[in-house]
């Protein structure tokens, strides 16, 4: 929503009234939720900036079937807001075993990652909402 202040003034040299008009632009706040549920929004923009809610796998498997499930879905949510893997700005991957599933999902990273375009990434060991899920992959990204 964006309010403006309109201010009228008499100019002092002039007998006539001199009306002078300013435009100034205050809070402007423009958020897009897509992808929305009663819990959460899978895709959140504002501005130019994208944030993608926590992605899983909807495909049982290991770490590498997970992994290029949740990349894919990822590439989907992006392509959705507007964007794309290489305007990455930042992504949080959190494993449900980080000893036993690192390397293979760095694999998966690697074939899937824009190289040149790599964002900042943090990657920690977390107990996930289900069982089965091995992976989970938060993401932001520019517009």
């Amino acid at each position: 929503m964006s309010r403006f202040t309109y201010l009228a003034s008499l100019s002092p040299q002039v007998e006539s009234l001199d009306y002078q008009i300013v435009l100034e632009e205050v809070n402007v706040v423009n958020i897009v939720r897509k992808v929305s549920n009663k819990r959460l929004s899978r895709i959140v923009i504002h501005g130019d900036t994208v944030y993608l809610a926590g992605v899983t796998s909807s495909d049982l498997g290991d770490i590498q079937v997970q992994s290029r499930n949740v990349l894919a879905t990822i590439d989907s949510l992006l392509a959705e807001a507007g964007t794309s893997k290489e305007n990455l700005l930042s992504v949080q991957i959190w494993l449900k075993d980080i000893n036993r599933d690192f390397d293979g999902m760095n694999a998966v990273w690697a074939e899937w990652a824009p190289m040149g375009s790599l964002p900042t990434r943090a990657t920690c060991e977390a107990k996930l909402a289900v069982d089965h899920l091995l992976v989970e992959i938060i993401v932001i990204a520019a517009r």
